[in-house]
């Protein structure tokens, strides 16, 4: 994937290079520390059993998620950005994760992953608290999936610290909501409904496409 700071590191030669790539953010304030509650930040319970192993479709890479409407969406997500931004099956900024047994958080967000209702795509390429930005077009096809999701996924981009790599689910257990857009965007649903998947999508910058991802930006 070209990036910004790819594109830069090219123009000012390999020792610059590397130093680039290996400090793609400044520091965090966030003080690292156990996570000791049964739910996630999102109101999640944190249960490994409820967690299962998923290929993203189109591609070689794997990421483990929550069984259910969060996989489903999540892996929407994974799928897009596979298809639309950058490959995930190349080892390219990290390739992707998910559920994480690791308590250790340094913002509640983080958390997520241990309920296994997140995923990060390219997680060293856009750490917690990175500079590296995404391109504008770039930007675009993430909004544009978040239209997709309907407001029941958030991205790192509109929190604080940001964390562009980051998406989770902000449905709560239960909502009718995310039950809706799963069996909408699961590939191996039988639905009467033409939705957007990967592969055979919308254009992000067509109007209607627009509204809808104006209307959705900024879950939390």
């Amino acid at each position: 994937m070209i990036t910004r700071r790819s594109l830069i590191s090219g123009a000012v030669g390999t020792v610059g290079a590397s130093v680039l790539a290996v400090a793609p953010g400044g520091p965090v304030s966030a003080t690292d520390r156990r996570w000791a509650r049964a739910v996630s930040a999102n109101g999640w319970r944190i249960e490994s059993a409820a967690v299962a192993v998923y290929r993203v479709t189109g591609s070689a890479a794997s990421v483990a998620l929550r069984r259910g409407p969060a996989a489903a969406v999540l892996l929407h997500v994974a799928r897009r950005w596979h298809y639309e931004i950058a490959p995930l099956d190349t080892g390219e900024g990290g390739g992707i994760t998910g559920h994480d047994a690791n308590r250790t958080v340094r913002v509640d967000v983080e958390s997520n992953y241990l309920s296994g209702t997140a995923v990060a795509v390219y997680p060293t390429a856009y750490p917690l608290g990175g500079s590296e930005p995404l391109w504008p077009h770039q930007e675009a096809v993430v909004r544009d999936i978040l239209a997709d999701c309907g407001g029941t996924v958030a991205w790192g981009g509109d929190l604080t610290p940001t964390m562009l790599s980051h998406f989770h689910v902000v449905a709560r257990p239960g909502d009718p909501t995310l039950a809706q857009v799963a069996a909408r965007l699961d590939p191996g649903a039988q639905v009467a409904v033409r939705s957007q998947t990967a592969g055979a999508v919308a254009d992000p910058a067509a109007p209607e496409r627009l509204e809808l991802a104006r209307r959705f930006a900024g879950s939390r």
